[in-house]
């Protein structure tokens, strides 16, 4: 049965009877929500191996099953400017198998013990993990540690992995969005890997086996490795297991440092798409990371702006002007870096007029405050929404990668809800105004330069 048109059906004869049974009812205003409460850390063990490794033990919830983690310091980041995607590669290589395990013997085992397991590169990390029923805890943590450590990285599966890559890079260059991204990030880190989005076709095509066994050896090591276990499990059992899986582990190379001088200046940068029916809009400049103070009054000041449905700039542009349907804002951070992001597809005609009004709400919360009842309704939202978000043995264990990546201590997540209520209409302003500068903004639009070029030059020279 589809239970969610059922529901829905429900719902609306219920509306009907009500309706018929009182005539036309008036409208009641539903009461206020109440005050989420503060996000209480699960008690958790750390403890290291004398190689390096590190590792973090919480028990979370009440279901019978656990979550682990392997992170690695290492991603993106630490690919050579003409390799771009190598981790990636590397990564995928390293489902297919150990010298004890094939890719198909992995998937069973793992299939065994009620779950599966995935690997994820990003910018930063690399992360192998699996979730499983609790009593297979210990025999997860093996079969993650031999993965990771003893990657067959086999030379048949690459003819096939470069296609896949070939195929996935040809569908992102067709994507507005995609190639907005991508110039939006050249602009602001030009010798950067944080810069590099996407490699060429030769670049894929150059890919040997060699090089995803020297990125894997100069990459991965115990010293840049933080094992997470969440859920429920047998606290000595499960650190057995990892003494006895990663102890022998080389301790490798410590993670790379290396920070950005991101650009921050008033740049046009346009994609042509000839007869595009919307243009997208990326426009932003660099911000301060999590580890600054100003951090969690810049996100309130991000929600209320742009990054929630009843933000100003979304009111704006969709509901009053209906120039767009889905924009949003956000604060994309890194390690010691961040950029605060506007994002929109804009009807073509309507371009020039959607950048002007994203810009009037930017200078409007420079010039004055919001009003106490506004930034109440946005501090609720975001509280509850980060109490919600870490109601999960995964959430537990992202936030707690967050605090390792970014070398922040518990009190960001125990203060968190306390430290968004905290903020004022004053700290707003004063956010909006040392940070979100217009004059030092970069906007990239992917659209018909033909038709909204002589609209757009009004924000500065346009440029490819």
């Amino acid at each position: 049965m589809n239970w969610k048109k059922f529901t829905l059906t429900v719902c609306a004869l219920a509306l009907m009877a009500g309706t018929t049974r009182s005539g036309l009812a008036q409208k009641e205003t539903p009461p206020e929500g109440g005050t989420p409460k503060p996000f209480k850390l699960p008690p958790k063990q750390s403890f290291a191996l004398p190689n390096g490794l590190g590792a973090t033990l919480v028990p979370y919830g009440t279901l019978p099953k656990v979550t682990v983690s392997v992170v690695v310091r290492t991603g993106n980041l630490n690919e050579p400017a003409d390799k771009i995607w190598l981790a990636d590669l590397a990564g995928d290589l390293m489902k297919e198998g150990t010298p004890t395990r094939n890719a198909e013997q992995i998937a069973q085992e793992a299939a065994r013990m009620g779950g599966a397991v995935n690997v994820n590169v990003g910018m930063d990390t690399t992360t192998i993990s699996g979730d499983v029923l609790s009593e297979f805890g210990p025999d997860l943590i093996r079969l993650l540690a031999d993965i990771i450590q003893n990657p067959q990285l086999p030379a048949t599966e690459l003819p096939r992995l470069k296609k896949e890559y070939a195929r996935r890079l040809a569908i992102a260059k067709t994507q507005p969005g995609a190639l907005a991204q991508e110039r939006f990030r050249q602009l602001l880190y030009p010798n950067h890997p944080y810069g590099r989005i996407f490699p060429t076709e030769a670049m894929i095509e150059s890919y040997t086996i060699e090089d995803a066994q020297k990125f894997y050896k100069e990459n991965f090591g115990a010293a840049r490795t933080h094992v997470y276990v969440s859920g429920r499990f047998e606290p000595a059992a499960v650190k057995k297991a990892i003494n006895e899986a990663f102890a022998r582990w080389a301790r490798g190379p410590e993670p790379l440092i290396n920070v950005p001088r991101p650009v921050a200046r008033r740049v046009i940068n346009m994609i042509n798409r000839p007869g595009a029916a919307q243009s997208t809009l990326y426009l932003g400049l660099p911000v301060i990371d999590p580890s600054n103070k100003d951090y969690v009054p810049l996100l309130v000041t991000n929600t209320l702006l742009g990054g929630s449905f009843a933000s100003r700039i979304t009111s704006n542009i969709r509901e009053q002007k209906g120039y767009t349907y889905s924009p949003n804002s956000q604060v994309s951070a890194r390690y010691r870096d961040a950029y605060w992001v506007q994002i929109a597809d804009v009807t073509t005609d309507v371009t020039g007029p959607s950048l002007k009004e994203i810009f009037y709400e930017i200078d409007r919360l420079r010039n004055e405050p919001p009003g106490e009842a506004e930034l109440r309704g946005i501090k609720s939202y975001m509280a509850g929404f980060f109490v919600l978000q870490n109601s999960s043995r995964q959430g537990v264990i992202n936030q707690l990668a967050f605090l390792n990546l970014h070398r922040l201590d518990d009190s960001y997540l125990t203060n968190y809800v306390q430290n968004v209520y905290a903020v004022t209409p004053q700290e707003v302003q004063r956010i909006a105004r040392e940070y979100l500068q217009p004059d030092r903004m970069a906007i990239v639009i992917v659209g018909d330069q033909e038709k909204i070029a002589k609209d757009v030059s009004a924000f500065g020279d346009v440029t490819n």
